[in-house]
């Protein structure tokens, strides 16, 4: 069993997915993808996902607000990123804690605003005291 902390990624732009994983691995999480919603979907139903980066735009019938929505409504510990190179409608008002990155976004941006998000996670508290004790 792993104790990296696991985000999904749900991105149908091939080499923003790819950047983003990239850098997502380079940091030490665990990183699974998906092209729609319907794949993230079933990712979250066969990965323990901390959390989820998203776009708003998908290809299949749901978006990644609703996406988004699904997410919120069963966790209230995951972490939720969603992107978008246009504004979220005011009539779609995203959950609390739910952070909205314009494109072109940072990469680093993504990597801080999820350590932010994570932080206070019970997986991301029992992965830190593991690594103080190892350091002891």
């Amino acid at each position: 069993m792993s104790s990296k902390l696991t985000v999904l990624v749900v991105e149908d732009e091939p080499m923003i997915r790819l950047a983003l994983v990239s850098v997502l691995e380079d940091e030490d999480y665990a990183v699974v993808e998906a092209r729609t919603v319907l794949q993230a979907i079933a990712m979250l139903a066969k990965y323990d996902v901390h959390a989820v980066v998203t776009d708003v735009d998908m290809p299949g019938g749901l978006s990644g607000l609703d996406l988004v929505d699904m997410v919120a409504g069963f966790s209230r510990t995951m972490g939720i990123i969603v992107t978008s190179g246009r504004a979220i409608p005011s009539e779609s008002p995203l959950p609390a804690g739910v952070i909205f990155l314009p494109k072109p976004y940072e990469l680093e941006t993504v990597v801080a605003e999820l350590a932010s998000q994570l932080r206070m996670h019970p997986a991301a508290m029992a992965r830190g005291q593991k690594s103080r004790k190892q350091g002891s």
